[in-house]
């Protein structure tokens, strides 16, 4: 017997939203209906809770393959618009990330570098539907005896690119701080010396993972808006950690769980995927992700119904602790807080600023709202969820 009271199925939410009948909500807008009508009610009521999330994701890439000379080559080196990518997968396979320099790049030689344009950059280009250059050098073998090619491609004229991204959609991460006497520039963006602002990288309430903190829901198989298009959750990301500290109603309270996520390329915008130049540390990709959350029950809905008053995260030191890899809280502050503008640590007022964009992981919440109630995307059902 069921613990409880509210009991639904994939397929009988997915039944609903063939039949124009299913209630879909954003993440925001649960909020208030929990704290109106309860859990329970709340989960009779609504099906589905759409999330979202837009920020520089740095673990991001893309498998692509770009099509067969005549005669073949077998590329080894592969260089797009002058970036490195990887060629140790098959003939005409590689593998680009999101923070590849340019070859030419001059990185931090002169500091702090500009890093104009790197594999994040690639992958906007090519969703936008620019031409990029592609040489690739291969040592030549019998079956591919050609030993170096360069063209010109769009996305449209290249057999295959699939987005795939070893670790987005972070539940939670640190708000950084510098105590140190310079400026330093890091992944968080760049920190002014003695706590001059704060940096911090969270949709809080309309995270994915917060409105769901337990995977009870996510996992293999997960179809989710992905760039533009439709991606899937196909694992756990890399630096998984879901067993850290939490409050009582479940929200980690420093950085836990991630995700794998792919999708076809072909099928994404470049409003949804952009190249990310952070000053002083490196190239990135913004990535736009947005999870449906299905209320299969009154414990999920929960969940769903938490606000940025609830989720907390930690404030360190970018400075000095985290280069040395010192584990040190300077103060433990709310989403609702960072989002105030300012914060306070050791009794100094520290500005705030967001590295992600809560009006476009709020925009993302909305088209797949709309993309659910039109009928247009199903629920995934995970084969397996993520490892709690």
């Amino acid at each position: 017997m069921s613990k409880y009271k509210v009991n639904k199925t994939f397929q009988e939410i997915n039944e609903k939203i063939r039949s124009g009948k299913a209630v879909v909500v954003t993440a925001e807008e649960i909020i208030g209906i929990v704290k109106e009508k309860g859990p329970e009610q709340a989960a009779r009521e609504v099906d589905v809770v759409t999330t979202g999330t837009f920020a520089p994701m740095c673990s991001s890439g893309a498998f692509i393959n770009f099509g067969h000379s005549q005669p073949g080559i077998k590329a080894s080196q592969v260089w797009i618009n002058n970036v490195p990518a990887y060629g140790g997968l098959a003939a005409v396979d590689c593998y680009i990330g999101a923070t590849e320099p340019s070859v030419d790049d001059p990185l931090n030689k002169v500091r702090p570098g500009l890093f104009n344009y790197g594999g994040g950059h690639v992958i906007e280009d090519l969703v936008a539907g620019r031409k990029v250059r592609i040489r690739a050098t291969g040592y030549g073998t019998d079956c591919y005896p050609k030993r170096e090619i360069e063209k010109e491609v769009t996305l449209e004229e290249i057999p295959q690119a699939t987005l795939c991204n070893p670790r987005n959609a972070y539940q939670n991460y640190n708000c950084a701080v510098n105590v140190s006497n310079k400026t330093v520039y890091t992944y968080m963006g760049t920190l002014k010396p003695k706590m001059g602002n704060a940096s911090y990288c969270s949709a809080g309430q309309l995270s994915p993972l917060f409105n769901d903190p337990y995977y009870m829901t996510i996992g293999l198989g997960t179809r989710i808006f992905l760039g533009g298009g439709i991606g899937y959750v196909t694992w756990s990301g890399t630096q998984h950690r879901p067993s850290v500290q939490r409050t009582e109603i479940g929200m980690p309270v420093s950085p836990a769980g991630t995700l794998w996520v792919m999708g076809d390329m072909k099928q994404m915008s470049d409003k949804w995927l952009k190249g990310a130049s952070l000053r002083g540390y490196g190239t990135s990709l913004f990535v736009g992700i947005g999870v449906p959350i299905p209320l299969l029950n009154e414990e999920i809905a929960m969940y769903a119904g938490v606000s940025d008053d609830d989720i907390f995260t930690q404030v360190v030191d970018y400075g000095e602790d985290y280069p040395t890899g010192k584990a040190r809280s300077l103060a433990q502050v709310s989403y609702s807080q960072l989002k105030s503008g300012s914060i306070i640590v050791d009794g100094k007022e520290i500005p705030t600023v967001p590295l992600s964009s809560y009006s476009k992981a709020k925009e993302i919440s909305v088209i797949l709202k709309d993309w659910i109630k039109g009928g247009r995307f199903l629920l995934g059902e995970p084969q397996f969820t993520l490892p709690v």
